[in-house]
């Protein structure tokens, strides 16, 4: 077996990024976002309708909640494995497609099962098995992105991701409902096809370079070279910290926010479904403009204007106790904002990473997601239940969108530190001896 130096040096020799032609980075950037369309279809998706399938066979939400927040327990120690595994691991096939390939069936099989089970345990294990195969196949397909495409086109690369995103969040909830009316298993099942055309397309049509030998070397080594990557590379561990507090906020957020309108504004359903098309509305805008706008200035430099944008519009929205349509406007150009945060943020990312680690750094990006995943909800239900009492007009939900607010603003001096980061690696990028 290959000793971990002369992996690292074989990753390191096929991680050099390729130059692409400016057709053939178009064709490779809308080939990868399909893979963003069919995750973001089924965890959309499962966050969405799985909980009134759950409510079936039990009256705990604290149940139903600890059932679906297990997805921040695999996405925080998945990664750290399948990351830098797929730096070491060498096929014909390439070494990130392997992965995503396996991932592919479970996905599709268990989001087909999942509403079809008995109990709320076979549920809940169906769930489970969705999770596993998710966090196998994202963090490789994270790594591809750095792999196959330029670094010049890859603000405009999130945008298409996120474009891809948007249509699925639109297609899972508007979709999805419809379908969910007429029969309960339905988003389910369309979700599964979506899942097996969408995630199989960069499988199918991406060429990634191929090795010889496959090498495992072990949970605890990939484990430790980890966080050897995320402690030797300073503005890598930086990026993580606020990328961190953008998954927190999303997390938080995508919770709690029907209930706010429901229960702390007192709105009718149909209010939520205005402001969530208000909000997919702005992050579709964003996906779109952010990514040219971003490779032009710096994406790191757009990133912390649009922070500043988002956060104080998070902050803003614990002054309203009662609902106005015009904050429909207010909510449109925030949504941008964050769209716009979340659209540049892997992009940023992909220019931070030695090529020799793509792997690891992406499934380190993932844990963050997880412990945003875990800590969002968390923190934001835990100040909702402490300030009801203080705030009975809207039962403690008008806190929600401070303390959602405070961890972006917290996270910009961070952001705004890697501009000049961000400036030097375009400057070496486009040297002659690069």
């Amino acid at each position: 077996m290959p000793s971990a130096r002369s992996s690292t040096s074989f990753s390191a020799a096929y991680g050099r990024r390729r130059s692409s032609p400016d057709g053939g980075a178009r064709r490779d950037t809308l080939v990868l976002g399909a893979g963003a369309l069919g995750l973001a279809w089924a965890l959309t998706t499962t966050a969405a309708y799985l909980p009134p399938i759950l409510e079936g066979y039990t009256s705990s939400e604290t149940l139903v909640g600890l059932v679906l927040a297990t997805e921040g327990l695999f996405a925080l120690t998945l990664p750290l494995v399948i990351g830098p595994w797929s730096d070491t691991f060498h096929t014909p096939l390439g070494r990130r497609r392997p992965f995503m390939l396996v991932a592919l069936g479970p996905m599709a099989f268990a989001l087909a099962l999942v509403a079809f089970m008995p109990s709320l345990w076979t549920t809940a294990l169906m769930l489970f098995g969705l999770f596993f195969a998710y966090y196998v196949y994202e963090p490789p397909y994270r790594g591809l992105y750095p792999d196959v495409l330029p670094d010049r086109v890859f603000g405009r690369a999130q945008g298409v991701q996120h474009v891809f995103r948007g249509i699925a969040i639109a297609g899972g909830l508007i979709g999805g409902g419809f379908l969910f009316h007429l029969w309960s298993p339905a988003p389910f099942l369309v979700a599964a096809f979506v899942v097996t055309v969408a995630c199989g397309v960069p499988v199918l049509l991406v060429t990634e370079d191929g090795g010889h030998g496959r090498v495992f070397e072990g949970v605890r080594t990939y484990v430790a070279h980890s966080w050897r990557v995320l402690r030797s590379n300073r503005d890598v561990a930086t990026f993580l910290v606020a990328n961190t507090a953008w998954e927190g906020t999303f997390a938080g957020a995508r919770t709690f926010v029907v209930l706010y309108v429901t229960v702390g504004l007192g709105e009718p359903l149909v209010t939520s479904t205005y402001i969530l098309g208000a909000v997919a509305g702005g992050y579709i805008v964003a996906a779109l403009v952010a990514g040219p706008i971003g490779d032009r200035f710096g994406l790191a430099r757009v990133i912390t204007f649009a922070s500043a944008v988002y956060g104080a519009g998070l902050l803003a929205g614990g002054l309203g106790a009662e609902w106005h349509a015009w904050y429909l406007a207010l909510i449109f150009v925030v949504a941008i904002a964050g769209g716009a945060v979340m659209t540049l943020a892997w992009g940023l990312l992909f220019k931070l990473m030695p090529a020799g680690e793509r792997g690891a750094i992406s499934g380190l990006a993932t844990t963050t997601k997880g412990i945003g995943l875990v800590i969002g909800p968390l923190a934001a239900g835990a100040v909702i239940d402490i300030l009801g009492p203080y705030l009975d007009e809207t039962d403690g939900y008008q806190a929600l969108w401070p303390v959602l607010g405070i961890p972006i603003i917290l996270a910009i001096p961070f952001v705004a530190r890697l501009v000049r980061a961000e400036a030097e690696i375009d400057r070496a990028t486009r040297s002659p001896g690069s």
